[in-house]
């Protein structure tokens, strides 16, 4: 497949935009991306430092700041208290759905009686919502520094098995952003969109999104101009983290080490190791792993035998996923590829050998998502809004006598969606009735997830099986519920916005709201210090790095000068004027650029050592 999309590199000419801005987000488990469509192209946004992936990462200070990003991850690799990743798969989660995770974190969860989870960051205790909204935040404002003027709309993306509390939690979190959420897409939909829009691809096309925390497979027809997914199906417990626990616990085994006794922050470095391990294994045959003075040696073939269970799970979903669409792989035109975690060499040759044909993933893989969500921002701030026939990843229903689920709308139906059913009273001269929404598959309802319960009253005392109660269920373009009960003989209504409730409570969203607005300036100026601190950082290590290899570049003099400049930005590191430091850093890279020339003209030298003069022309020509 041809790439149409025109992506713009840093450096390159602005791209132009309407008053109206609005960009695409995917807020990732592992790394989070910004984009921006214009009217000719997509343009993924960098930072100052020409970063487009943004650590979901957050460190929390004991004297209340923040950091995001490549800072955060650092701190969190190297064991610091107070760093929160991966929380993308506690979103609108309470204790019971995640006592599989208890003690696989590397940070402490704190169990709530009621409502979503809490984790403890240093002296802190905050929601996955909180710790997202300070993801968004850096995005909205690296967006803000490469467009110049303010964001305040977005459309973002969630698994496509993101049920309506992590779908609510997620809102939530982009509300504490100061973001207005134009739509919520799935993930699988706007990889769809990135590859898809603008160049007349028709056929059905699976979505294969393996992401840092989550699984998605989605079945798309994509046909002049519409995009109708006809199956989804995916785990939101099943994802890269994945991966690494696993290669962790075995690193732990081979080192004889129990994790029992390690500490969260332990674990959290343990893990950073194995997840190295794995990147580097996607082009190497083993790689090596230290951890307390002691080494092992994983290789390739090993890792794969680790992971194999976890790769086999997903293809289960992918079979699936095909058989609720009615299809078999053979009606697959293409695979398209999304996530980081699909660059592990095993996941494409497993997806190409089921669906029998090379899966595709020539736009990258880290960003699509961002882009699918960019062009879909466009469409709807300029007007042209492209047709998404999207789907709800589960039945949606309510509970009849004896603990049975009645489902009303039912998983895979397409969205936006309106469903109405009539039920009646089972006692006589009942006046009122408790309506209890539930979501899931199961056929009881203490197997389902409780959404929202509410009371309509009003209803005329008629004997039992006389009355007639017309619910509603519908659900919007992000995949969001409103029920509504109507007594047909009174006229009597009941109409709610469910809200889970692992959603924040209006007092705590104000709350968090006047704190944000309070101490904005104060954060954007912190964040910008430290990314030019731990891009000074980067520059030093690089440079010394190149001056024990290759020192005999440059005469005694030359190398002093570049010495001395080395200690004075590490000097400027521990103050607070972060365009102090940027001179500094672009004064060493200056005093470098001799050196760096000298570097490449010998490895081209060293790279031609014996190549005879016919060979390169034939090189030439080829």
């Amino acid at each position: 497949m041809t790439h149409l999309l025109q992506i713009h590199e840093p450096g390159e000419t602005p791209l132009p935009h309407a008053d109206t801005v609005a960009i695409g987000i995917d807020l990732g488990t592992t790394h989070s991306v910004a984009a921006i469509a214009s009217d000719v192209s997509v343009e993924v946004v960098h930072n100052i430092h020409g970063h487009a992936l943004v650590p979901s990462v957050v460190f929390y200070h004991t004297d209340g700041k923040i950091e995001v990003g490549y800072s955060a991850k650092a701190r969190y690799e190297r064991g610091e208290k107070g760093a929160i990743a991966s929380v993308k798969r506690l979103m609108g989660r309470g204790i019971d759905d995640i006592k599989t995770l208890l003690g696989n974190m590397p940070y402490d969860i704190i169990p709530q009686a009621k409502g979503m989870v809490k984790l403890r960051a240093g002296n802190r205790e905050v929601t996955p919502v909180e710790v997202s909204a300070e993801i968004l935040k850096t995005l909205k404002h690296v967006a803000e520094q490469a467009l110049g003027k303010d964001v305040k709309k977005a459309v973002i993306t969630v698994p496509a098995y993101f049920d309506d509390a992590a779908r609510t939690a997620t809102k939530d979190a982009a509300r504490l952003a100061g973001l207005e959420v134009l739509r919520l897409i799935n993930e699988p939909t706007a990889a769809a969109l990135a590859y898809g829009l603008d160049k007349g691809i028709e056929g059905i096309y699976a979505i294969y999104d393996l992401g840092g925390g989550t699984f998605d497979l989605s079945l798309l027809k994509m046909e002049k101009g519409v995009f109708q997914v006809l199956a989804a199906a995916g785990d939101t417990a099943l994802g890269g983290d994945d991966f690494d626990q696993t290669v962790a616990a075995w690193l732990l085994a081979e080192l004889g080490f129990n994790d029992e006794t390690l500490t969260s922050e332990e674990v959290g470095v343990v893990v950073g190791l194995a997840r190295n391990a794995k990147h580097a294994l996607t082009g190497a045959s083993e790689t090596e792993i230290s951890y307390r003075n002691k080494s092992v040696t994983l290789s390739r073939h090993d890792f794969e035998e680790l992971v194999l269970p976890l790769v086999q799970k997903s293809l289960a979903i992918c079979e699936q996923a095909v058989l609720d669409a009615k299809l078999t792989t053979v009606d697959i035109k293409g695979v398209v590829m999304v996530g980081g975690s699909t660059r592990v060499p095993l996941v494409q040759e497993l997806v190409g050998e089921l669906f029998g044909k090379p899966p595709l993933s020539d736009v990258n893989p880290d960003e699509v998502v961002a882009i699918g969500a960019a062009l879909q921002a466009r469409g709807l701030t300029h007007g042209s809004d492209n047709l998404l026939l999207d789907v709800i990843p589960l039945s949606l229903g309510l509970e009849t006598m004896g603990g049975l689920t009645e489902k009303i709308i039912y998983r895979n139906t397409a969205i936006p969606v309106s469903v109405s059913q009539e039920f009646t009273t089972w006692q006589d001269g009942q006046t009122a009735m408790q309506v209890h929404v539930v979501q899931g598959e199961r056929e009881m309802v203490d197997h389902n997830r409780s959404l929202a319960r509410f009371e309509l009253k009003g209803i005329p005392p008629l004997p039992a099986g006389i009355a007639r109660i017309k619910i509603t269920f519908t659900v919007d373009a992000d995949g969001l519920l409103t029920v509504a009960a109507e007594e047909k003989t009174t006229g009597a209504q009941q109409v709610v916005n469910v809200k889970p409730s692992y959603g924040l409570e209006p007092e705590q969203m104000e709350k968090m709201l006047l704190e944000s607005m309070e101490h904005a300036k104060g954060d954007i100026t912190e964040r910008l210090l430290v990314e030019s601190r731990v891009e000074a950082e980067r520059t030093i290590v690089e440079l010394e790095s190149a001056l024990n290899s290759s020192g005999e570049l440059l005469t005694p003099a030359e190398k002093s000068r570049l010495e001395r400049q080395i200690s004075v930005v590490r000097n400027t590191l521990g103050g607070g004027d972060r365009d102090y430091i940027d001179a500094e850093v672009h004064e060493l890279a200056r005093l470098a650029q001799p050196f760096a020339e000298r570097r490449m003209d010998r490895a081209i030298t060293d790279a031609l050592k014996g190549a005879h003069i016919d060979n390169l022309e034939t090189e030439k020509h080829a």
